[in-house]
Formats: structure tokens, sequence, C-alpha cells
């Protein structure tokens, strides 16, 4: 007898993806949502077979779209065979339930979509517990809309009853582990303040941006790390700080974050504010644009909304258009031209494959460092060889001379150096002498 193989794989889901975008958003930047949409899709594993939209003034608050336009979504998940239907807004509990008895498919919602997504993305423990959290509140007011999925599947004989004392002991339960959660995220976000606060002294720079504009390849291209980088959305969800070598003495403590999205579900801004902490203690938040992503200006937005949620829209900002190799000369010109026009932000132009094109970003950076500067005249004892190599390691010399017992250098300190230096018995403070 033959053997049978048995395909052990998770069989892909075939979605059928729903837009209804309201008020008179312009054609292609329909077409660029649900692409951006079966981007997601496919980041999660599912295969798009089909895609459906309609404009609308306001959702319907039965099916968020028409009942017509409801009724054709019906005929194409079974025309298309689909076993999923996604919607690019977010539905309430009643709408995704109506959808789901009208269509007898599953039906999901673009958070619960990217919740999914960072479910599988998440690697640290501090990141599955965010995420973990994010879900359990998204679900918390849907759970008899999931318990309606188990009443279909078994018929629901004998399973009414028991099922609503069921689902009050779920509501309980996912109650007690949100708060669960909550706490062990304020412990985590207190160690990572303490992380912060070990790090004061040194220059801080932190990488925000739309999902897969290249934060975690800049990061790799500068500090020389190995990080894991995918060209997909979402490729990385924990924060990473690396030191960077700017030249000319000076560093910088470079804070990679998670990315942001278009309609990013606000449960997850909630559970990655003690992540996205650290571009709050940056010095310089720098704001990394896909430079040849058709719709950069609509991200740039996108990512200007989330940090002004943070009340982080009027912090230090560099503007950084990554993957600048993969347009032309003409177009980067033209983009040049277009930036100046809009604000004025700093904009530098990089490609983390070209080393060459990352000087320009670090010449800024180090102007940054300087304009923190304060330049003094300091008189250290010629034995306090401990005092000397601080100065030497935290400060930028300019000017050195010997004198007898002491030694006089005029450097450009950082405050906390300055403030440690007028401590110390011995060592003489004194300001640059105007000329």
């Amino acid at each position: 007898m033959p053997t049978q193989l048995i395909d052990m794989r998770t069989p892909v889901e075939r979605a059928v993806l729903v837009g209804a975008p309201r008020g008179e958003l312009e054609a292609r930047l329909i077409d660029e949502h649900l692409a951006e949409l079966a981007r997601l899709t496919d980041t999660a594993g599912g295969e798009v077979v089909g895609k459906l939209t309609q404009r609308i003034s306001k959702p319907n608050p039965r099916f968020y779209v028409g009942k017509g336009k409801a009724d054709e979504l019906k005929s194409l998940v079974i025309e298309t065979e689909g076993n999923l239907v996604i919607f690019d807004e977010e539905l309430s509990p009643a709408q995704g339930k109506n959808l789901e008895d009208l269509l007898d498919v599953r039906v999901m919602d673009r958070s619960e979509l990217i919740l999914d997504i960072f479910a599988t993305r998440a690697r640290s423990k501090e990141a599955r517990m965010q995420v973990e959290l994010a879900q359990l509140e998204y679900l918390l007011p849907r759970l008899r809309r999931m318990w309606s999925h188990l009443s279909r599947i078994r018929g629901g004989i004998g399973l009414r009853g028991p099922g609503e004392t069921q689902l009050e002991t779920d509501r309980r339960l996912i109650g007690k582990r949100i708060v669960d959660l909550k706490g062990k995220l304020r412990h985590v976000a207190e160690k990572r303040q303490m992380q912060r606060k070990s790090r004061e002294g040194s220059f801080r720079a932190a990488l925000v941006g739309y999902t897969n504009a290249g934060k975690s390849s800049l990061l790799c291209a500068l500090s020389g790390a190995d990080l894991f980088v995918e060209d997909k959305l979402f490729a990385t969800l924990d924060s990473a700080t690396r030191r960077v070598d700017l030249g000319g003495g000076h560093e910088a403590l470079l804070t990679d974050t998670v990315g942001f999205i278009r309609k990013l579900p606000h449960h997850l801004v909630a559970s990655f504010r003690s992540t996205l902490e650290e571009a709050r203690e940056g010095d310089v938040l720098l704001h990394v644009i896909d430079a040849s992503h058709a719709e950069w200006e609509e991200q740039r937005h996108v990512v200007n909304d989330v940090l002004a949620d943070l009340d982080l829209i009027d912090s230090d900002k560099i503007l950084v258009f990554n993957k600048v190799d993969r347009i032309t000369h003409a177009e980067e010109e033209a983009l040049r031209a277009r930036i100046r026009a809009l604000e004025p932000t700093p904009a530098v132009f990089v490609s983390a494959h070209d080393d060459a094109t990352l000087v320009s970003l670090k010449e800024t950076l180090v102007a940054r460092i300087r304009a923190r500067l304060q330049e003094v005249v300091v008189r250290v004892p010629v034995e306090d060889g401990q005092t000397l190599a601080a100065i030497y390691r935290e400060a930028e010399v300019i000017e050195r001379a010997d004198e007898g017992t002491g030694v006089l250098l005029t450097v450009r300190i950082p405050a906390p150096l300055l403030g440690r230096l007028r401590r110390l018995e011995g060592v003489h403070v004194q300001p640059v002498a105007a000329s």
C-alpha cells in the first residue's frame, strides 16, 4: 500500500479586500490604500483573491457599506471562493457580526489584521506583552461575536446557556489579564527609564517613520550592527539602540522604533507608548521617509499625526529621505525642491546601501551635537589622568597647552560633563574670552 503524505502546512486564507473611503478621496489614493491592505494581508500570510470599493458619506450602521454593496460582496466571496473578508476601515462589533451572518465567512477589519501581524512579529518579551494587551483590549467588546463563531460551528444546541455563563467568565478573565499586563508593562517602563538615565550625557537620536521606510537598514548601515532586516511591513517591532561613530571624536546613541502606518490601532499606540518614550527622550528625531514611494507625502502626514498624538510634533527633527538609490537624479532634485516648499525642517538624502551618502547625515548630527556644547577653558592638574581621559572621551578638544603642573584645554563640552568638572577639586573652568 503506497504511503500517503499528509500536508501539515497551515492553509492559506483566501481574502477579499473591501475599501470604503469617506469623502472625496482621490482615485489613486483609494487604489494605494487597498494596495497597502494587500501588502498587509501578504505579510499576515493570506492570499488576495478579490477587491471591492465603495465611496460613502457615512458608514452604514448595519454593514458599514450599503446593503446593495454588501450583497455584491457576498457574490464576490462565492465567485472567488474566498474564506475571509478584510475591511480597510474599523468595524463596530455589530457591523462585524452582521457581515459574518450575511457572508457566512470570517470578517476582519484593518485593526485586527495589524494586531495579528504584530502578534507574529513580536520577538522580545516586552513586545509580546504589548501586543497581547492591545489584542485583549480590542477583543473585549467583541467577545459575543467570537462566541457566535462557536455557536455556528457547534449548532448552538446545549451551548446557549453555558455560553452566556462562559462569556461572562471570559470577560472577567480578560479583564484580569489586562490589569496584570498593564502592571508588568509599568515595571518594564520603569526599568527602561533607568536605562535612559544611565545614558544621560550621550547625544541620543531616535529613528521614526512609516513602516518599511528602511529605519532598521539605516541603523545597521550607520552602526555596523547585525539587526534583522526584511522588506516587509512591520519586519521588526522591538526597539534597538546602537552606538554610532560620527567621526571627529563624536558619537551618538541611535534608537530604532516601531514603524507607523495609516490608521494604526489606538490600542497599539497606547501599548507601545513606553517603547516610543525612547523617541521622547531623544535629542533629535530622524524622520525616515521612503524617497522612492509615490505617496511619501501622505506617509509623512501619517507619521506627523502619530507624533502629534504622542506630543512629539514640536520635537527637533531631521527629515531623512532614504532609498535615493531607487530614484533618478532628476527625481531627487524635484524631491529636494518639493520639501523646501513644504517646511523648513532640515532634510538629508541617503541610501542605507551606499555609505558615501551617509556622510551628510553624520555631519548633520555632528552639527546638532556642537550646537549643544559649551565652549570653555578647563585647567586640569597634570597628574589627574582620569579627568583628562574623560574630557578627551566626552568632549571636543580644540586646543591644548601644557603649563607646568597643569594642562590648559579649550574644549566644546556637553552640559553633564561640565557640571561634573565644576564639582571637582583642583579643576578650574572658565568661559572662553570674547575675541
